[in-house]
């Protein structure tokens, strides 16, 4: 079990698979991209499994979700869903992407086991959709969408953030979109996560504004705390139901009370959050020949010492080093 001093639980493993991403989506990365890991700091495909596998058949996780950068850029995504789905017991396994390889990859990735994805995607305006991400993929984003809802990858589950001056008037745009195609809609809070560090509390678009703006449109109807559990979003019910739509507020409504995630990156580190300044290495230990035990050791060792929260109300908080690309979402 990975528990912490104050005696929450994590089940859930957050797994990056590569620091590369083939969008440059300005709240995250410059136009020129970031230096990448190199070949040999990345874990392989074997090395993710295995760590996979002591998480989950040693740790109690039952949930794990495969993150970036872009995990469709990983040459070994399918095999790796397919080998984590015979685990037993087997967890429920997710996709974080930007979708645009989803069109090609749905069909296999839901035949080796995958349960669903979660899909970045911020507007529904191709050209302010080019300004953000700095690439002209809009159609390849929507068409992988609706390859994913195809192949059974549901709930498909949208994930957008509003940036002043650029997309800040398409929240109900969105939602309306959302409900039209059965996908679920979670706004996201611009975090500081980006590589520039440009972050600035003060200029980003809030959950009390983002539903201000849903509720000139919609009759929203708040799920509670019963519901969410240790979700990160808030949710409500649009007009009645059954839709749902929701808010992950984690600068101005944090939720680190409930947090069940542990995070690997890439570079197979440690993290205990998101905004975490520290990490543990167990890319060392699978390399030294530790065993299973002693790799499962060093990540409790890890997870007791996760901090009460993220400590983005404090006037002393610093940016991780690493953006969100290195340390996966």
């Amino acid at each position: 079990m990975l528990i912490d001093t104050y005696g929450r639980v994590a089940t859930d493993l957050r797994v990056s698979l590569t620091d590369k991403c083939n969008l440059r989506c300005t709240y995250c990365m410059p136009e020129e991209g970031l230096q990448w890991l190199g070949k040999q700091e990345l874990l392989s495909d074997d090395e993710i499994v295995r760590l996979i596998r002591i998480a989950v058949t040693d740790l109690g996780i039952t949930e794990v979700r495969f993150t970036g950068g872009e995990p469709l850029l990983r040459p070994g995504l399918v095999s790796i869903v397919e080998q984590c789905a015979a685990l037993e017991p087997r967890p429920k396994m997710s996709l974080t992407t930007n979708g645009i390889g989803l069109k090609r990859t749905a069909t296999a990735l839901k035949a080796a086991g995958l349960n669903r994805v979660n899909v970045s995607l911020d507007t529904l305006r191709p050209d302010v959709f080019k300004t953000l991400t700095r690439r002209d993929r809009h159609r390849d984003v929507l068409d992988g969408m609706a390859a994913a809802r195809a192949a059974g990858l549901t709930p498909v589950k949208v994930n957008a953030v509003l940036m002043p001056g650029l997309n800040d008037d398409e929240a109900p745009d969105l939602l309306a979109w959302a409900v039209e195609n059965e996908y679920e809609l979670r706004f996201i809070e611009q975090m500081p996560l980006d590589a520039q560090h440009g972050w600035k509390r003060d200029g980003m678009i809030t959950a009390g504004d983002i539903l201000e703006s849903l509720r000139t449109r919609f009759t929203l109807t708040e799920e509670g705390e019963r519901e969410r559990g240790s979700a990160p979003a808030e949710r409500w019910v649009v007009d009645g139901g059954p839709h749902r739509v929701g808010v992950i507020a984690s600068v101005t409504r944090p939720f680190c009370g409930a947090c069940d995630r542990t995070r690997l990156t890439a570079d197979g580190q440690v993290r205990t959050c998101l905004f975490a300044r520290e990490e543990s290495d167990l890319r060392a230990a699978l390399r030294s020949e530790a065993t299973d035990q002693e790799i499962a050791e060093l990540w409790k060792v890890a997870m007791w010492g996760k901090k009460a929260g993220s400590g983005l109300d404090d006037p002393t908080f610093l940016q991780p080093d690493r953006p969100m690309s290195a340390i996966g979402g």
